[in-house]
């Protein structure tokens, strides 16, 4: 579980327990509901679970052999309304796992260490450990002058792999790498498993998603950017030259944080949703004045293209929920996709 970055790192563990020949299905928060594939599992199934803190309030039996927390910032507080609220639902994820479990927490993370360790009244009864790419852990998965490595409770270290040798671009991204190596490392899948995997994996769909070039214009779908912090990550992945298309359902976050990183980035705001207002009047009080409201994401892709210059990058990462106007992100970045493909025509 995590704010962000559940769905990649899910993902990516669910491809290294494939590659093992491990008996496994992944399921939860990403789609499959867990008690489909619980019901026709064999004792020796793995089940690797995306958790979202909505299905953690509900647990009683829930009981993962490995867990882990990835991170927290501040998202759906119209339902938490505190982030110590929010904190506590993510820590349930630990809270019936015994002496012989484990979970994996972001050390360079402090929110979500001091919300779910030092904020909640039960410790944890299973083996800490954590992942860092900013300093060596004890226990757990980090990286040091650019390569990753799995330190064991001996204090062995198995290096990995170099970061620049990863398919996934970001900072973000060697954090869900660290995690996925740690998750796999303890359920005993083979190192060579494990950097295969990491240096064949592309990405998830609707995730810094490359959709194509138009004109010289590249297009990134990140619809599953829902959330200020999730949007700011891709905006420094992009790193610049970057035309956002934002807006939808705010879920009440400040979004005074994403505009912290815009100098030298974004060029330009496409705005549109229910919240498409908020967003534009946070830039305009944080001193960004680059922005067009547009209706739907048909105008806002046309718009974005018709503001671009050749080498520009054209990113869809709302920092807001799809409810708004979809389903679901899928149905957004699907959409923002064929607008994409409409310019070709």
């Amino acid at each position: 579980t995590g704010t962000n970055g559940k769905t990649t790192t899910t993902t990516l563990v669910g491809e290294m327990f494939r590659n093992a020949k491990k008996p496994s299905h992944v399921v939860g928060n990403i789609g499959i509901a867990v008690i489909s594939k619980a019901l026709e599992s064999k004792e020796e199934d793995w089940l690797i679970t995306e958790t979202s803190s909505f299905q953690l309030q509900t647990i009683k039996y829930f009981k993962p052999r490995i867990s882990a927390i990835l991170n927290l910032t501040p998202d759906h507080l119209n339902r938490h309304h505190t982030m110590e609220e929010y904190g506590a639902a993510k820590a349930r994820i630990w809270e019936n796992q015994d002496a012989g479990g484990f979970l994996i927490m972001n050390r360079d993370d402090e929110a979500s260490v001091k919300l779910c360790l030092e904020n909640i009244k039960e410790r944890p009864k299973a083996k800490v450990l954590f992942f860092s790419r900013k300093e060596e852990v004890g226990f757990g998965a980090f990286m040091k002058d650019d390569v990753l490595f799995m330190k064991d409770e001996a204090g062995s270290r198995v290096e990995i792999c170099h970061r620049n040798e990863l398919q996934i671009l970001g900072d973000h991204n060697v954090e869900n790498a660290l995690a996925a190596i740690a998750i796999a490392y303890l359920a005993g899948i083979d190192k060579e498993v494990i950097r295969d995997t990491l240096l064949k994996f592309t990405g998830v769909e609707h995730r810094m998603e490359y959709v194509g070039a138009v004109d010289g214009v590249r297009f990134y779908n990140d619809s599953k950017g829902t959330n200020v912090d999730s949007s700011t990550t891709a905006i420094k992945a992009v790193g610049k030259d970057i035309i956002l298309i934002a807006g939808g359902d705010g879920k009440g976050q400040d979004f005074e944080p994403l505009f912290q990183d815009f100098a030298g980035k974004v060029k330009h705001m496409v705005l549109m949703g229910r919240d498409k207002d908020i967003l534009a009047k946070t830039a305009y009080e944080k001193g960004f004045d680059g922005y067009t409201l547009c209706k739907d994401m048909e105008d806002s892709v046309k718009t974005a293209f018709s503001i671009a210059e050749k080498g520009d990058n054209i990113l869809l990462s709302p920092a807001c929920a799809s409810w708004d106007m979809y389903d679901n992100f899928e149905q957004r970045g699907n959409h923002f996709k064929d607008c994409v493909r409409r310019l070709e025509e």
